[in-house]
């Protein structure tokens, strides 16, 4: 199948030109896919209608579709669950804060990362999604919006690690950014990693404006390698070392992305070593209490301890913020609804 929604302008106009047609059919085209989100050609009015009916049966636009839409009825959290061609299912959520609609969605469908906390992993990573596959799951939630709201913010955080799906993601934030289509600008785009240094590198040097995200969720290499694999490959000072990097390059404040689990790292002499090891570095550390997954057996601290550790870091000079927990009651922590629905397939 042709990934059509994958396609830049060039790669729009060869395709176009393969075909006999004019070359300003690409702009035509580009602009319904990723400005008006169209999802088939026949939508394509200004097109004439045999070049419609022809595409529509040689060249498919291969979006995702909706399987399922849960709705938290605690904080109107919406959660979809989107089923590609191949019959693979990934996660979506949007988040509705008063600055704006964010919405996470999935670099890969699974992920092979391991981290103990994320329902992502418990099955593998089936592959990677195209840009097409990212750039439908903007498109649809943004279509469900009201006519005087639109998708502001995108955060690359659900099913996968980003960095282990670079070409993809990067490709998805440039057409995602593009003046001739959705426009979002690349200061509203986060890519999340679990601490791929060398994709760290790599992102550093494409010269965008991407805020980077660190799932860094614990303040030392013992406690960290117990429940990310990654830690085992990837030093934790090697890591900030790689992180301080991003940011002489890019200018763009780090975010330390810290889960909170009972017992693990939510003790306050957890908070005085992540702050030793991160004050001065122009960052901020998002904590949450960690989204409960039955299959891993680690729980939530509560609402005391949570603020414990902030006022700790506070403290000791860290800029803080307290994530809230959305979506608890539609299968919140990323993957479970996607491996609830797998586990009906089988």
């Amino acid at each position: 199948m042709t990934d059509i929604l994958s396609m830049d302008h060039d790669e729009l106009g060869v395709f176009f030109g393969e075909l006999g047609e004019p070359a300003y059919r690409a702009a035509q085209v580009f602009g319904w896919l990723h400005k008006k989100g169209a999802v088939s050609w026949q939508q394509m009015s200004d097109l004439p209608a045999r070049l419609r009916d022809r595409l529509e049966e040689e060249h498919p636009i291969g979006t995702v579709s909706v399987n399922r839409v849960q709705v938290s009825a605690e904080d109107g959290t919406r959660k979809y669950l989107f089923e590609l061609s191949d019959g693979e299912l990934v996660e979506s959520v949007l988040m509705r804060y008063s600055f704006g609609n964010s919405v996470c969605v999935s670099s890969q469908a699974g992920c092979r990362m391991g981290c103990a906390f994320c329902a992502s992993t418990l099955k593998g990573l089936a592959r990677n999604l195209t840009a097409g596959e990212i750039l439908s799951q903007v498109y649809h939630v943004n279509g469900d919006l009201p006519d005087n709201e639109r998708v502001s913010r995108v955060v690359v955080m659900g099913s996968g690690e980003p960095l282990d799906n670079y070409e993809g993601v990067i490709r998805f934030l440039r057409l995602l950014a593009d003046d001739k289509g959705f426009n979002m600008s690349m200061r509203n785009m986060t890519v999340s990693t679990c601490g791929l240094i060398p994709g760290i590198d790599r992102l550093a040097g494409e010269n965008l404006p991407i805020n980077l995200a660190i799932s860094l969720h614990a303040p030392n290499d013992t406690i960290r390698k117990k429940i990310m694999p990654v830690a085992s490959k990837y030093a934790m000072d090697e890591l900030i070392d790689a992180c301080v990097r991003y940011y002489d390059a890019t200018g763009r404040r780090l975010t330390w992305e810290y889960a909170l689990i009972k017992g693990v790292n939510d003790s306050l002499s957890c908070a005085d070593e992540l702050s030793d090891r991160i004050r001065g570095i122009n960052s901020v550390v998002n904590l949450i209490a960690v989204n409960p997954v039955a299959e891993r057996g680690l729980d939530s601290p509560d609402k005391k301890r949570v603020e414990s550790f902030r006022k700790r870091l506070e403290a000791r000079g860290v800029d803080v913020t307290v994530r809230r927990s959305l979506g608890r009651d539609i299968d919140g922590a990323c993957g479970q609804l996607r491996n609830r629905a797998s586990d009906l397939h089988c």
